[in-house]
């Protein structure tokens, strides 16, 4: 696993976190960018499992 793998996995709990403190508080703003959060955690995963697989 490297950073941006590392980087991917903390960006997905934390957006988590947000959306369902978004969720509980009714805030359609801070829901919204805990879903980007995620996505964004998930793009960065990606990219460094290709990372890895292309260092092999």
């Amino acid at each position: 696993m490297n950073k941006d793998e590392l980087k991917g996995r903390f960006d997905q709990v934390k957006g988590e976190a947000k959306e369902q403190w978004g969720k509980t508080t009714d805030d359609r703003s801070t829901e919204t960018e805990g879903k980007f959060d995620k996505l964004k955690g998930k793009v960065k995963e990606g990219i460094g499992d290709v990372k890895d697989k292309l260092s092999d």
